[in-house]
């Protein structure tokens, strides 16, 4: 197991809250990012904190970017009281770290919610992935996101800009780089917790569809439902509808 890194963390809602949720974002994002669901369970009366992985935002950097290593800093973030989180909310990469740090540890989260998860990334959906992060990269201004993204909420064009020139572009080039077999379906598999899946629209872009959906619903602990007319990134292409799905799910 790689060796792991200590990582940043901001926070919503009440300290003494007595829900905890932990909150992991994707590749070249940052924990400022998953602000929708922060803002939303802070409302419902949970506390929730958000880290940036490895090599994002303010988190160290480091040679390793396996899955296996992410995964070794997720493990190590718990709540101030020692205890398992009540909540795991994860986005794509931190999706497939929260599917392996879960699978290993039981106790690290009595519930996850996974968004757009990257279980299984085949040579296409990695080079997909590849050029996204380089088209971010190449421009890194609100205004290239903005023409991008232009129905996004400012403060998510905002934070995207300033996540893109925070990330060490190394690291999250190394991410596909060094992960050539990019595949948690085992772990998924392996699930002992209640989990769920808020997939994006096939029809829009969705990188969990499919076989992998179809294998990944066979952990019977694990069910699934589809935002319609969001991309990858559902909590900023449609915010509401995300979290209308998140509070069905914790229902």
């Amino acid at each position: 197991m790689p060796s792991p890194l200590v990582l940043p963390r901001r926070s919503w809602g009440h300290h003494h809250a007595d829900r905890r949720a932990l909150l992991i974002h994707g590749l070249g994002s940052d924990g400022a990012l998953m602000w929708r669901y922060g803002v939303a369970l802070a409302d419902a009366g949970w506390r929730a904190d958000a880290v940036d992985l490895r090599g994002h935002g303010s988190a160290p950097r480091a040679l390793d970017c396996t899955l296996e290593a992410y995964a070794a800093d997720v493990a190590e973030v718990h709540p101030e009281d020692g205890g398992p989180w009540d909540l795991v909310v994860a986005h794509s990469l931190g999706g497939a770290a929260a599917v392996i740090t879960s699978a290993d540890h039981p106790r690290w989260t009595r519930r996850l919610v996974l968004v757009d998860p990257a279980i299984h990334l085949d040579d296409e959906d990695r080079e997909q992935v590849r050029e996204g992060q380089e088209e971010s990269f190449a421009d890194p201004s609100a205004d290239a996101v903005r023409a991008a993204h232009p129905h996004w909420h400012e403060l998510d064009i905002e934070l995207k800009a300033a996540s893109t020139r925070a990330a060490s572009r190394w690291m999250v080039e190394q991410t596909s780089e060094q992960n050539t077999t990019w595949d948690v379906r085992g772990a998924a598999s392996r699930l002992s917790v209640p989990t769920h899946v808020l997939g994006a629209d096939p029809a829009v872009f969705s990188i969990f569809t499919g076989t992998t959906a179809e294998e990944v619903l066979r952990n019977p602990l694990v069910t699934m439902s589809v935002v319609e007319g969001a991309g990858h990134s559902l909590h900023r292409d449609r915010p509401e509808a995300a979290i209308d799905a998140l509070r069905e799910a914790l229902r």
